[in-house]
């Protein structure tokens, strides 16, 4: 098989990604493979350790990135005034000096949570039901689709939402006074 990209060297290495539910397998030479994948390996190297694998990661930008993107996330003058360490270190050694680097590099952290974990919000269990952070967020969507509803005159549509919002309230309220 034939190197998907130069088309010219013999195609030894596969890149698997799902895209959407679709599994999409790309065949690429040595040389072409390193160029195009996040972690950087050569075939004859020792295998790489998680942390090196992890700051390849933070490292990686894709072929079609912006350029300030890639300024902002790797070059921060900037560092943790309890340890001394810099987002640099944090970059290549894959985790941080000590606590306070958490709230010295927040800015660049949301950056990274994005693109290792594909958005910051937290959409994984939740135990007993809906939450009331769940449901008052549930209730900003409604109030955004009653609000389109009312400007597109679709008021019976608008009414059932507006009862739904109630709805949520009055079980928030009631929660409310539930654990008090």
């Amino acid at each position: 098989m034939i190197c998907e990209h130069c088309k010219q060297r013999h195609a030894n290495v596969t890149v698997t990604q799902v895209h959407n539910g679709q599994k999409v397998e790309r065949h690429y030479c040595e040389v072409c493979a390193t160029q195009f994948h996040p972690f950087q390996f050569d075939v004859n190297e020792e295998p790489a350790s998680l942390q090196q694998l992890i700051s390849n990661w933070f490292n990686f930008v894709p072929v079609n990135a912006k350029k300030e993107s890639t300024t902002t996330n790797t070059a921060s003058p900037k560092s943790c005034p309890s340890c001394g360490f810099t987002y640099r270190q944090f970059l290549k050694q894959g985790k941080f000096g000590c606590g306070q680097c958490y709230e010295t590099f927040s800015e660049q952290l949301p950056q990274l949570l994005e693109r290792l974990q594909a958005g910051t919000q937290h959409v994984g269990y939740v135990e007993e039901g809906p939450s009331k952070e769940k449901m008052e967020q549930q209730i900003q969507e409604l109030r955004s689709s009653l609000q389109q509803a009312i400007e597109e005159e679709r008021f019976e549509d608008a009414a059932s939402i507006r009862d739904e919002v109630r709805e949520l309230e009055s079980k928030i309220k009631q929660e409310g006074e539930g654990n008090a």
